[in-house]
């Protein structure tokens, strides 16, 4: 069974620009958080944008659903920014409910060392390929149904409604 990742940006691939003083992207570090998780699954990773979850459009959502209908994977993993991602999550749910899609995303760079990112990942990897079809969050260790989720940003952490 292979998996469909679909990068989307977020702080998963952000960088320190140190000229600026910003948080940028350069690259998707997908391929290399797989290769240092020693992952062994058939994964398709294909980059559909790099963009702060903040800045993201209804078109770019909508480019999403359409990769998400459109690839032959039924099992699929979007990376994603941590603050808008249930809002893209819903639009997902409601166009593509026949597929298991599991969003995920990290509060710290992977760039930067210490980040959440791959063991988000990893969870990601992990719920896509065990859980019913249907729209899901993964943070924390922890699955979400993606209406039944909100971010606490005075924690910092996914949490259920």
């Amino acid at each position: 069974m292979a998996i469909r990742i679909f990068v989307t940006g977020g702080t998963f691939d952000k960088e320190y620009d140190e000229i600026r003083g910003a948080l940028q992207f350069r690259n998707s570090h997908l391929q290399e958080m797989l290769d240092m998780g020693r992952c062994r699954l058939e994964v398709r990773v294909t980059t559909l944008m790099l963009v702060d979850s903040l800045e993201m459009t209804d078109d770019d959502r909508a480019a999403i659903v359409a990769a998400c209908r459109a690839c032959r994977e039924s099992r699929i993993v979007i990376t994603h920014g941590t603050d808008t991602m249930v809002q893209t999550a819903g639009a997902v749910a409601a166009s593509v409910p026949e597929k298991t899609i599991v969003l995920t995303g990290a509060m710290i760079p992977i760039a930067f060392g210490s980040s959440d990112g791959l063991f988000n990942l990893g969870s990601a990897l992990s719920f896509v390929q065990v859980l019913s079809p249907g729209t899901y969050l993964a943070m924390n260790g922890r699955y979400f149904p993606w209406d039944g989720v909100r971010k606490n940003r005075e924690s910092g952490v996914f949490e259920a409604l």
